[in-house]
Formats: C-alpha cells, structure tokens, sequence
C-alpha cells in the first residue's frame, strides 16, 4: 500500500514527463495571466484593494465566534436552519437524515469544494440518491469518476477533443462535434431535466455575510441560481472561515475574487440568499439549511502562526502561478485542494500523512506575490516543514550533517576551507567520470543533467577581487 507521499513523487514524475499535458496546462496558464493583469490594470489602486481585503478577512477570522454567531441568529431569523458539523461525518449525516426526511431522490449540486472536501456526494449516492453536478466543469469529471483538478477550473486538464468524446458517448449522441457552444448545449439540455426534477439543491458559499445573515454566491454560469432557487429544500455547505463581518465588504471582495480567480471584473451571477421562500415571492425553496464545517479549521485557527491561512477566499490565483503545480498537476497532489494554498492547508485538515506537501513547492513566493488577501504562503510552507522535522524523528545522519552545516556557517575560515575542498574533490571526481555516481553529492541533479563546471575560485574571492566594486 502506498503512502500518499510515495504516490505524490510517482504522480509527478508521470505528470512532470507528459509534455502533452504540459503543454495543455501552460496554455491554460498563459491566457489567465493575460486575463489576470488586464483585471487587474482596471482597478485604481489593486495593492490598496489586496489590503483592504486582507483586513476584512482579519477582521473576520480574529472574531470568528462573533461573526459566526451574528449570522447564525439572522439566518434563523429569516426562517433558516443552521447545523454546526465539527467534522465531515457529522455534516454528512446532517445532509443524508434531511435527505432521507423528505425522501429525496435528486439533488443538484453547484460548484463547492466543501462538500468534495467531505465526500458528501458519495454520502449521498450510498443511499441511493442520485447527485448532479451543474458546474459544467464539475459535471465533465464526475462523468469522467475523478476529482476537480483545480479550485476554480475542475477540467482545465482536458481539451475538448477529450470533452466532445466523452459526451458523445455518455450522451449517446455519435454526431457531437468538438464545437464548444454545442458542447455546452448539449450538457444544458442534460441538466435542465435535473434541476426540475431535483427536490434538494446543495451549494457552497463564497462568502458569510454576518450583519444580514445571507450568504453570498459567485457563478459564470446561472447553475448556482437553478440549484438554490427550483429544489423545494436549500442546503449551503460552507467552512466556518467563510464568514465577513458587514454586506458592504462585498463591495471589495467581489471584484477582487473575480479578478484573481478568472480575470473578470466581476462574476456573470452574484447571489444573495437570506433564507427559505417567504410570502409573495415567486421561487426559492420551502426550506433553508446552512452547514457550517469545522473539519479542522478550529485547530489552525488556534495556531497563531499559521491562522492566516484561514483567510482563504479560493481563487486559485497561487495555484496558477505555481511552477510546481504548472509541472505535476492537480491531481497529482491527492487531495481536495492542490497547490501552494493545498500544501499549506492540507496537513492540517487530514493529518500528519500529509505532510509530504509542504516540501511540494520551491519557495518561490510567487504564491505569496499574487495572493488577493495577503497570505504569505510560502511563510506558511516553512512553518510546515519545521512542524513536520519536530513531529517526525529525523535521521541520526541528517542530524549529524545539519550540526557540520551549522559549524560551518558559524566559521567564516571553516566555511571557505570547506568551499576549496569541495571544488576540488568535485574537479577529481568529474575527472574519474564518476558524475551522478552514489559517491556525486550533486547525483539528484546530475542524474539528469549534465554537470555544472566548477568555478576556480570562490564567490569570496572574487569579490575580494572587485566584482562588487
């Protein structure tokens, strides 16, 4: 049985070869930076307004118990259920017992990574309901049985030759073509039939608004809408991170979301739901439930080095200036959330296992740079690798090479003698043609590469010598 830090390195060596899919990844890559800086260039100031998100969300997760509470008693004032689910079986069994309550036989989901994060669609299937995704991402892989492979884009690893081909035969329409507007058309008439025969619509939330007790939706396609407005029973799955203190903060957070997440200045569908359908309105649903997920994110919040992470809003913009991810993939990651904000956040929400992640990056602070609120990520990372050395009984070797490291750096003359013999036990060995042999220190990059010549003289020396003059 592998552990999931030997299928990561197998995954990736895979992933990292398949230039065919490299290949499909950079230009997906290539036309979102396109789309992220043009976004950007329409704001006054897009620094100010990464500030001002980043205090909002601070604000918010410094008094979660507060904000939390605030929402809750105006849900339930609005006519509204609120379920605390400390973990994904009790938010589960919450959503199958309503299901089963009212004999449920469809539901239709829009997009959410919570409930992928708790596995609530097999949940559901195990007691024989049948569960749609309507996010036409989402939609293509769970046809396909495989997870989303990005937050905000699940299918971006495959083409629409490989989409047209799996349509034309789940369809069973063998004269489909590959054209995109005859894809989405014909998925449409697929899930319109769903959303009016479904008596449960499920959603996430981008966004907790807590002074008027509503949550806050952001779509592209007009599926969020028919999930949470058709179905007779409403239920929003969300973490309990999600929560902002006031309605006006998404004023900032909207834009700011679409912008990094897509490109756009603002999503086609953004949706306030505040409760069950009340008297004279002409659609929404009979009842309103709303899940707040802990899952783990109680303990990071206690972590006063790592709370931070908590500020979220999942757009994916780390994910997509990655090179690690832009190389290996997200489905090679194993987990509900891949990429810098996955490394980070994972090892929290499912266990020391994963701890693998947060050596899945190269400490580039390209994540960090372009973080609509602020997270400084690859901080974050750092921390996790040293949780992981104190959890996690190194080596007696990797101990004995980090105290010769440590002398070193504390003896300039020791540093420097130590330099010149490495050159020169390098030199001999190169000489031998003994490169990327057990006895190559440097066999991990040599193996593949050939090796780097070795310079005659120290960096001291030749800046002895002049070169910072």
């Amino acid at each position: 049985m592998s552990t999931p830090a030997q299928q990561f390195l197998r995954d990736a060596a895979v992933k990292s070869a398949d230039l065919v899919h490299r290949e499909l990844i950079r230009k997906g890559m290539d036309s979102y930076d396109v789309a992220h800086m043009r976004g950007r260039s329409r704001f006054q100031d897009w620094e100010a307004a990464r500030r001002r998100c980043q205090e909002i969300k601070r604000e918010a997760i410094n008094h979660l118990d507060k904000y939390l509470l605030e929402f809750e008693e105006k849900v339930i004032a609005h006519g509204g259920h609120v379920f605390w689910a400390e973990n994904s079986e009790q938010a589960c069994a919450y959503v199958t017992a309503l299901a089963a309550r009212h004999n449920v036989k469809t539901v239709v989901k829009s997009k959410s990574m919570v409930t992928e994060e708790i596995h609530l669609a097999a949940a559901l299937e195990k007691l024989g309901i049948k569960v749609w995704e309507t996010d036409l991402g989402e939609y293509i892989v769970q046809v396909r049985n495989e997870p989303p492979y990005h937050i905000v884009t699940p299918a971006m690893h495959l083409d629409r030759k490989q989409i047209a081909e799996l349509f034309r035969k789940e369809f069973n329409e063998p004269d489909l073509t590959d054209d995109p507007q005859e894809l989405v058309a014909a998925a449409r008439r697929k899930l319109r039939k769903a959303f009016f025969a479904a008596e449960m619509g499920i959603s996430g939330a981008n966004f907790l608004v807590a002074d008027s007790g509503v949550i806050a939706i952001n779509t592209n396609e007009g599926n969020g809408r028919l999930s949470t407005s058709v179905p007779r029973i409403h239920v929003a799955v969300t973490g309990i991170e999600k929560v902002i203190p006031k309605l006006e903060d998404l004023a900032t957070l909207w834009p700011v979301l679409a912008t990094s997440g897509t490109g756009q200045p603002i999503t086609t569908y953004g949706t306030l739901i505040g409760g069950p359908r009340r008297p004279g309105e002409a659609d929404g649903p009979e009842e309103f439930h709303v899940v707040l997920v802990d899952n783990g994110r109680s303990g990071l919040l206690a972590n006063a080095d790592e709370r931070e992470v908590l500020h979220c809003i999942r757009c994916g913009a780390c994910l997509n200036i990655c090179p690690v991810f832009r190389n290996v993939g997200g489905h090679t990651y194993g987990t509900t959330y891949p990429g810098p904000i996955g490394s980070v956040l994972t090892p929290h929400l499912r266990g020391k296992e994963f701890d693998h992640l947060s050596y899945a990056s190269s400490l580039c602070g390209a994540c960090t740079s372009v973080c609509p609120v602020g997270i400084n990520l690859h901080h974050h990372l750092l921390h996790n690798r040293r949780d992981f050395v104190i959890a996690h009984d190194t080596k007696a070797s990797e101990r004995m090479m980090f105290r010769l490291w440590r002398a070193a750096m504390l003896r300039p003359r020791l540093y420097a003698l130590g330099g010149v013999l490495a050159r020169r036990a390098l030199r001999i060995l190169y000489a031998l043609g003994l490169a990327a042999s057990v006895l190559d220190p440097a066999r991990a990059w040599n193996r593949r590469r050939a090796p780097l010549p070795m310079p005659a003289k120290s960096f001291r020396a030749l800046w002895r010598n002049g070169l910072g003059k």
